[in-house]
């Protein structure tokens, strides 16, 4: 099935060179020359957002806090920032990747399929429900609920409660967290492992959940049996 991307970017000449390259590759593209109008395209609801953070009306990491409980694809930020705090605010924010510019074209094409293909990976797999009380995931559809209602999760805040949950008891180190869900992004900080695990249990807490992830103090994280 073809696959739609959101492009965020008030670079007009970077906008349309990134359109004709992804259309040549047969994804249909949406363009969006702003914050606001990309806040209002991504309630289309597109397979995968190239995000700019530096645009004058709404900032990127500002457009995507926004969007962030109404999209659940993968956000992947587009920046001439480097700074660590600026990636971790990024991240904080429930952005997927971090792509510096000037960038690669084909780099980018890359990291934009490889994110896809691990879409489409998670939602082939087999029909499993982890059942407690009123708590469940649903290991197809890639959603977390609670008394029914829909826990909104980011990509990897979801990967993150898939990888430990389907895991009870046992230990994983914030490095082997990182490991395992970010290990397509060679830029990214293991300390983003720990901001996402508490922005995932903040989400939990508020919809009335039990503790299930508890830290263990100098090891790492494990998911309560």
């Amino acid at each position: 099935m073809r696959k739609t991307l959101l492009i965020i970017d008030d670079e007009k000449d970077i906008g349309a060179m990134l359109k004709q390259y992804f259309e040549l590759k047969d994804y249909t593209v949406m363009l969006a020359e702003n914050g606001l109008a990309g806040i209002e395209k991504a309630a289309k609801q597109p397979d995968l957002i190239l995000l700019d953070i530096n645009m004058p009306d709404v900032d990127g990491i500002e457009v995507c806090r926004r969007i962030r409980d109404v999209v659940a694809c993968p956000i992947l930020f587009l920046t001439a920032r480097v700074e660590d705090q600026d990636k971790l605010a990024g991240f904080a924010a429930g952005g997927d990747d971090y792509i510096v510019k000037p960038f690669s074209v084909s780099e980018l094409g890359a990291r934009v399929a490889a994110h896809l293909r691990r879409e489409d990976r998670s939602g082939q797999r087999a029909h499993r429900l982890l059942l407690d009380d009123r708590f469940m995931i649903d290991y197809t559809t890639r959603q977390v609920s609670f008394q029914g209602a829909v826990i909104p999760l980011t990509p990897k805040e979801y990967e993150i409660a898939e990888l430990l949950s389907m895991h009870p008891g046992q230990l994983f180190s914030k490095d082997r967290i990182f490991d395992r869900i970010w290990k397509m992004d060679s830029d990214a900080d293991p300390n983003t492992a720990m901001e996402h695990i508490s922005r995932l249990r903040a989400k939990l807490a508020a919809a009335g959940c039990k503790p299930y992830i508890q830290t263990v103090w100098g090891v790492g994280y494990k998911w309560v049996k």
